[in-house]
């Protein structure tokens, strides 16, 4: 009955995970595409970028860690 649950709760957590690398994957791309039409980017905006960045990939590192596939896009 446990591991029925814990394999519930993994799979949940994959699910969430997978939600959110693709939610931080969009942002990332659209701050992206928002600096290079922008003439003089703002100081503000090229840290959110490197921010979207950072997590994107440090989500992607976590699901590789777990062994998740993506969605294709």
């Amino acid at each position: 009955m446990f591991f029925n649950r814990k394999g519930r709760l993994r799979k949940e957590a994959n699910e969430r995970l997978l939600t959110t690398l693709e939610t931080v994957y969009n942002e990332w791309i659209k701050k992206k595409e928002l600096i290079e039409d922008s003439v003089e980017p703002s100081a503000q905006v090229l840290y959110e970028v490197e921010l979207a960045k950072a997590q994107y990939f440090f989500l992607l590192k976590e699901a590789k860690v777990r062994g998740v596939r993506m969605r294709s896009f």
